[in-house]
């Protein structure tokens, strides 16, 4: 298959605007379903349905509507009737399923589950539902394929057979016993070298690595990450089988994550993409942004009590802005590096001290060297001013220390509060360091003016 190209997105463009219908047929059965994403992406909603009806596969349809963004895949469901939903989600994996009918209202979800033809499919849907999407349960497929330990080699082999036909994939060939609690996984190299006469249960790989359905998708990702797996199996709290998660999905679910704490990070309050409309992004963006104003408009009350003072020492005003930018880039290197620690796993609530201690240390370093560099800017530039010299350096050092801690606390504390501690590495500690910045500023200005008086 040849790379599908941006060219080649153009081309269909102009054929959709030809309405050539002939031609996008033929290139549209060729085509894998996500460069079709791609194509639907880039046109009108109008066009991206014309398109969408012209694919005659019915499995490919399906399949072109998981490889789309969730925001596209919406605008699509909603000219289609319960009954053509339903139809797609018959010809689709469980786990993608369940992702599909989680998009829905309420309303819609229960006509649509109501037109399932396989009937199997529909029940095991309905208990996927009940799981958060953000865990195992509410990732996990029940598409897998599943043999027990007293089975010798061929019967193995000829009930692997007939399981397969309605695989699209096979990951890993999981193990049970007669009460269908996970005992282990048959690797294909054993089920081909092993002579006839073995049972599973002899030449199986026992204890294999296992989630519950509870299980968070951090943690998922760091399993998978730790144990270098394409899938891993879903167990009750007794230990039987009843899905599989594989890698991809989980890998979906973090990179949305991922996206959700950037924006968080940056000040957007919901998830919003660059196609959304302009009063949806602007709904998203705009608290942040009136906490940065009432930030500010605390900034000017704190400059009016300092007017006197500026007033007798001008040079004073030149390194307010230095002040706030310091104590905002070193709040935020401090947060972002507790919340990478926190999403990795490198740091836990039960170190929390010792991570306090350790960027108290790194914040006096820090508070040493930008305030002696500053120091001696002062002393050649203003040599005739200690006062002022003394004041900033002083407040720089007391600024770094007080940001680097602030910095360093709040998303541990947010994350005891089990809110996402990614809000911590944007705005809120730029304002909140801003504020005290200066509060600090101009009390140690003011004390070290005093003595020069």
């Amino acid at each position: 298959m040849k790379e599908f190209t941006q060219t080649d997105i153009d081309r269909i463009e102009e054929l959709v605007d030809n309405h050539d219908e002939v031609q996008i047929r033929e290139i549209l059965a060729e085509l894998h379903p996500a460069d079709i994403a791609e194509v639907i992406r880039v046109l009108s909603l109008k066009q991206a349905e014309w398109l969408f009806n012209l694919i005659d596969d019915k499995e490919q349809k399906a399949d072109v509507l998981m490889e789309l963004d969730e925001e596209d895949r919406k605008k699509l469901l909603e000219g289609m009737d319960s009954e053509q939903i339903g139809q797609f989600i018959d010809l689709l994996d469980t786990d993608d399923a369940v992702d599909l009918i989680q998009e829905l209202d309420e309303e819609d979800r229960n006509e649509v589950i109501q037109h399932i033809d396989d009937v199997g499919q529909a029940g095991d849907i309905v208990d996927l539902l009940q799981y958060d999407k953000d865990t195992a349960g509410g990732l996990m497929g029940t598409e897998f394929i599943m043999i027990n330990e007293n089975m010798s080699m061929p019967e193995s082999l000829k009930e692997i057979r007939h399981q397969a036909e309605d695989l699209d994939d096979i990951y890993y060939i999981y193990v049970v016993d007669d009460e269908r609690r996970l005992r282990g996984v048959l690797p294909l190299k054993k089920l081909i070298t092993h002579p006839s006469v073995s049972k599973v249960k002899h030449v199986m790989d026992v204890d294999p690595v296992s989630v519950l359905p509870d299980t968070p998708v951090e943690d998922l990702a760091k399993d998978f990450e730790k144990y270098d797996l394409a899938a891993m199996p879903v167990v009750d709290s007794i230990g039987r089988l009843i899905g599989q998660i594989t890698f991809d999905d989980v890998m979906d679910e973090v990179r949305e994550q991922n996206e959700r704490d950037y924006q968080l990070a940056s000040g957007i309050t919901s998830d919003v993409d660059a196609d959304d409309s302009v009063f949806a992004q602007t709904k998203a963006r705009t608290p942040w942004l009136l906490l940065g104003i009432i930030g500010g408009i605390v900034n000017s009350l704190i400059l009016g009590g300092f007017e006197s003072q500026i007033a007798q020492v001008t040079a004073l005003a030149l390194f307010i802005p230095m002040i706030g930018g310091t104590g905002g880039n070193v709040g935020v290197q401090a947060s972002a590096i507790v919340v990478q620690g926190l999403a990795n796993g490198r740091l836990e609530l039960s170190s929390a001290s010792r991570q306090i201690g350790k960027e108290v240390l790194v914040a006096l370093m820090n508070a040493v060297v930008i305030s002696v560099v500053v120091a001696i800017y002062n002393l050649i530039t203003m040599p005739d001013n200690p006062g002022v010299m003394l004041a900033v350096s002083i407040s720089l050092f007391m600024v770094v220390i007080f940001a680097s801690v602030f910095g360093t606390v709040v998303p541990l504390a947010l994350e005891r509060m089990k809110i996402d501690p990614a809000l911590a590495t944007g705005p809120f500690i730029q304002i909140t360091n801003d504020v005290v910045g200066l509060l600090i500023y101009v009390g140690i200005s003011t004390w070290v003016l005093s003595l020069f008086q």
